[in-house]
């Protein structure tokens, strides 16, 4: 991870740089709220760490210049100013975790992690395959063995959510729910009518069915190739 440690104490500054060095990360230091904001602002950061108290200008003012223009790089506030108040105004200017001092260095460490997985958040696949058969959400398409695949979009979502769970038995319920929004049985062969279109699109033709009926549970998408 890219940190920036905006610190005035010069002592707590190098301990910082020294042991983010060492846990494999490559931290940046600024000893004022100038220098600090010139820096946010110019380079890209995973995590800011700013103490509340900086010459030149604090570090709330530094947040709430960097939030105002858009820049949502996380923030851990140090501070040796502990009382609740003065913690809920740390994350009311824009912070994301507010860190009394003194705190101990696998805190710091810990909460920074934290801080960089959540600006990352969750990593979401844009592709899902079984077998020869590739469904691409961004593109909104799907091939098997490399032949297109034409499908209506009531038909690609029933793919995605059966791909998503493939190798798993999916419900009518969990299709009625997820697919079609439903949360009652309409009592309809709407599921068996989509079941059997999807079918005839991506086993028909090909060497071996990858969409199977599990009797009294639900269906399956798997690679029965084996």
């Amino acid at each position: 991870m890219r940190i920036l440690i905006i610190e005035d104490d010069r002592e707590a500054a190098d301990y910082l740089l020294k042991a983010l060095k060492e846990a494999g990360h490559s931290p940046d230091h600024a000893d004022n709220g100038e220098d600090g904001l010139e820096l946010a602002i110019s380079n890209t950061w995973d995590v800011l760490v700013v103490d509340r108290m900086l010459p030149k200008r604090d570090g709330l003012s530094i947040i709430e210049t960097l939030r105002a223009s858009g820049d949502e790089t996380p923030v851990l506030i140090l501070s040796a100013l502990s009382q609740v108040d003065d913690r809920v105004t740390g994350l009311r200017a824009g912070g994301d975790d507010y860190l009394p001092k003194p705190y101990a260095f696998s805190e710091l460490l810990a909460r920074v992690e934290v801080l960089s997985r959540r600006k990352a958040g969750p990593q979401v696949e844009t592709k899902l395959q079984v077998s020869d058969l590739v469904l691409d959400r961004l593109a909104h398409s799907v091939t098997r063995a490399g032949q297109e695949i034409v499908l209506q979009p009531r038909e690609f979502r029933l793919l995605e959510y059966l791909m998503k769970h493939a190798g798993q038995v999916v419900t009518r319920t969990m299709l009625l729910e997820n697919v079609w929004d439903y949360h009652f049985d309409p009592q309809t062969n709407v599921i068996d009518v989509h079941i059997s279109r999807l079918r005839s699109k991506i086993d028909k033709g090909f060497d071996f069915p990858l969409l199977h009926t599990v009797r009294g549970a639900g269906y399956s998408i798997r690679d029965s190739s084996n």
